[in-house]
């Protein structure tokens, strides 16, 4: 095993508006697939083999209150989450600077109501 992660799901209860947000979050389109009877994805990009994810309608309610998803955001913290502001979303918190070099974060509350968590390596 390599990792302990290998799939995530933020739910979301519109994806018509969760959708933009997070495309506007990463600069880069996401795919939507359906998903069976009531439910349906929007993917996050990802390269294969790795940890994959997506934005899941249909699914449980949003909630700052669970686990915290981190997105990989690059070297581009800063950037990441200017365009998360301007999409909608709300900054929870400083931007923490980790020790050594494990990189940076900062906590957003989407426009669906989920706390994530914006990650970069320096």
């Amino acid at each position: 095993m390599t990792s302990a992660l290998n799939w995530f799901e933020i739910p979301v209860a519109n994806l018509d508006r969760a959708q933009p947000f997070y495309e506007a979050l990463l600069g880069q389109p996401l795919r939507r697939e359906a998903m069976g009877p009531g439910h349906t994805l929007a993917v996050l990009p990802y390269a294969q083999p790795g940890v994959g994810g997506a934005l899941l309608a249909g699914g449980p309610p949003p909630s700052a209150q669970g686990a915290i998803v981190y997105l990989n955001v690059g070297p581009g913290l800063d950037a990441a989450l200017a365009r998360g502001l301007a999409a909608g979303g709300q900054q929870l918190g400083p931007v923490v600077d980790l020790p050594g070099d494990m990189g940076r974060f900062v906590h957003l509350l989407d426009v669906e109501g989920n706390r994530i968590g914006l990650h970069a390596h320096r």
